[in-house]
Order: structure tokens, then C-alpha cells, then sequence
């Protein structure tokens, strides 16, 4: 069974990428660290994606999909960054109400950084074929603010990228992974 965190790798058409989406693969790289880390073992596979071709028209996603939806029963939740690493408000949720219910329970764990929103459906072009087909997606939500200033632009540096803030967005995918990887039943559909 997996639970599934990504970014992609493929807006430098200008800039460099950093914030699209580096900082997303970024926060679900650094989510698995720090998980490894700690010496914590959940009772599911966390697998990271980094996408490409996600500009392209989703090529990536679609052929990952391809290749793992025979197994699709076993993937517990897609998740995707893709809105940058800027300050962290909640998680954009797909799923029945059942397993939003237990999204917000899991949010609360997050109160001690104000992070605990759950908003109507997850977005992100990477994860959309899972969640089409019923797998639960969450995204994460920021303050999107200063998004369009950088966005496939000269300026989507490193410079862009806020130490803490990333620090608060791999928090968030941090701690939502592994509960839902160590949780005794999957989330349900």
C-alpha cells in the first residue's frame, strides 16, 4: 500500500524553476528525510514522484498512471505541491466524507503551527487521473500572494524560496504522510 507525495521538475522555461515547482518536489523530498531521519517506520510505503512534462500536457503523471493503475487499490493517497512553498494554510482535500473527516482530524496535529484547514478538493494536474478514479488527493494550499510575481518568469529563483516557510510546507507534508502511511486501515473510499 502507498502513500504517495510530489512535486514536478519542468517549469524553467525562463526562470529556473525553483517555486514551479521546485519548492514542491522539494517539500516531498525533505518530507521523506526527515521521516528517515527520525527512525520512523510506517506501516505503508511513502513513495516520492517527481513529475515532468507536467507544462507539457501532464505527460509524466499520465505514464506513471499507465504503468501503476492495475495496482490502483493499493495507492492510499496521491499528494501534490504545486502552488509553491510560500506560507502554508491547510490542505485541499478530494475524497468521501468519511476520509475528510479523518483529513481534519489529522490536521489538528498541525494547530501548534496554524496549519489546519481543509479545503474542498485537492488540485494538481499530476495526481488528477488517481483522484478521477476515486484514490483520495490532498494539495497543499499557501499564500499565494506572490505566486504570479515569479510564476514562468525570470525571477522563479532560489532567491524566491523562504527557508521557514519551506521548513512549515515539509512540516505539513511531513506529519500528514506518515499519519495516513501508519494509520491501521487505509483511508476510505
Amino acid at each position: 500500500q502507498i502513500v504517495l507525495v510530489s512535486g514536478h521538475l519542468d517549469s524553467w522555461d525562463v526562470g529556473q524553476g525553483a517555486m514551479d515547482d521546485g519548492g514542491g518536489a522539494f517539500i516531498s523530498w525533505e518530507a521523506l528525510s526527515l521521516i528517515k531521519d527520525l527512525g520512523l517506520r510506517p506501516k505503508r510505503t511513502l513513495r516520492l514522484v517527481l513529475w515532468t512534462a507536467e507544462e507539457q500536457g501532464g505527460v509524466g503523471a499520465e505514464q506513471y498512471y499507465q504503468l501503476h493503475k492495475e495496482n490502483i487499490n493499493n495507492f492510499d493517497i496521491v499528494m501534490e505541491s504545486d502552488e509553491g512553498t510560500f506560507k502554508p494554510s491547510g490542505l485541499g482535500f478530494t475524497g468521501n466524507a468519511k476520509a475528510r473527516d479523518i483529513m481534519k482530524e489529522i490536521m489538528t496535529l498541525l494547530q501548534p503551527i496554524n496549519v489546519t484547514a481543509v479545503y474542498d478538493d485537492a488540485d494538481g494536474t499530476d495526481i488528477n487521473y488517481w483522484m478521477r478514479d476515486g484514490v483520495p488527493g490532498a494539495s497543499l494550499h499557501d499564500d499565494i500572494s506572490k505566486y504570479f510575481w515569479f510564476h514562468h518568469s525570470q525571477g522563479d529563483t532560489m532567491t524566491v524560496q523562504d527557508p521557514n516557510q519551506m521548513n512549515l510546507c515539509a512540516a505539513v507534508w511531513t506529519v500528514v504522510s506518515y499519519v495516513i502511511a501508519d494509520m491501521e486501515e487505509m483511508l476510505p473510499r
